[in-house]
């Protein structure tokens, strides 16, 4: 059977896929339908149940893995999936759910394991104790937290992969720019995004259904600074110890209309910013060559701005 990649426009197909939204809107002719997300370990589409009942509606929730058939057309560039068809799967289909959610190349225990690595390289005890609390209060989440609810790295075990290839990619650069504090980058790596395990929630299929209260109102990077600010004064860290890490959190999204109210004034953060700008921006790119034929050009990536073409030189 085929996955969301293999699909083409035109076809009619039966395919196992998770619905990982599901909402009942109005149509133009007021007409009651039901909008879907759905997804697969290969991507995720839209579809459409035009034929709306109620059974329908309280049947087919998010994290519920169906067997579907319908018509593959196209919507605003993108193909979306006129059901026809559809029950949910049973254990006699031989599915398992975990097959049909995106989620990293490499497994959340591995990562883990070396992000902590990293942490242990820390050499200022006050910033050492502040990540590795965090790392360990919230290590079961982080087993399969997504880094967003859409954009980069939503996918299961997100965070953990958005974080690791961070860590990476900032070791490098610490060895060419000598004079960077590598306690800072490696903090500011790991901390930069640790409260989205409070500003959203996921499911343990790295789903994200909604974001919290505390989220909304706050967001991630006052969620973070109030993280780093509680634990450090819990252990007593110097108080310039906790306005660094702070203030590597605040200045993460580089400008006020990218939601910091400070930019970097210190070269880690500066650093931390662009190391978050390309490995979402790479992850984006990645996922956009997967998704385009070969000598041909993507349609237009909403979080890049532009389209992506796909030589086959890669």
């Amino acid at each position: 059977m085929k996955t969301i990649k293999e699909l083409s426009v035109g076809e009619t197909t039966d395919i196992f896929l998770l619905i990982k939204h599901a909402e009942c809107k109005v149509g133009s002719t007021n007409k009651k339908y039901i909008d879907l997300v759905l997804c697969d370990q290969t991507g995720e589409m839209n579809a459409k149940i035009w034929d709306h009942t109620p059974e329908a509606e309280q049947m087919y929730q998010a994290n519920v893995l169906i067997k579907a058939r319908g018509v593959v057309k196209e919507w605003n560039g993108q193909p979306q999936l006129n059901i026809d068809k559809l029950r949910v799967a049973v254990e006699a289909d031989g599915c398992k759910i975990e097959n049909f959610v995106p989620s990293a190349p490499f497994e959340s225990a591995f990562m883990y394991e070396e992000i902590v690595s990293f942490a242990n390289r820390i050499r200022n005890t006050d910033i050492q104790t502040i990540v590795m609390r965090l790392l360990l209060d919230n290590k079961e989440k982080l087993m399969y937290y997504p880094a967003a609810q859409k954009n980069h790295h939503s996918i299961r075990g997100g965070w953990l992969y958005h974080i690791y290839t961070m860590l990476r990619s900032g070791e490098k650069l610490c060895e060419i720019y000598t004079f960077l504090n590598t306690d800072l980058v490696f903090a500011g790596v790991i901390l930069h995004d640790m409260a989205k395990l409070e500003e959203m929630n996921a499911n343990a299929l790295g789903i994200v259904s909604e974001y919290s209260i505390e989220g909304q109102l706050l967001g991630h990077i006052i969620q973070g600074i109030n993280m780093v600010d509680r634990i450090g004064r819990d252990i007593k860290a110097d108080k310039e110890v906790i306005l660094l890490l702070q203030h590597l959190i605040l200045s993460h999204h580089y400008k006020g209309e990218w939601g910091s109210p400070k930019v970097p004034m210190i070269p880690e953060a500066e650093l931390l910013h662009h190391l978050d700008v390309i490995d979402a921006n790479m992850f984006d790119f990645k996922k956009a060559m997967e998704s385009t034929d070969v000598n041909q050009m993507s349609e237009k990536i909403w979080t890049l701005q532009r389209k992506v073409y796909r030589t086959d030189l890669n």
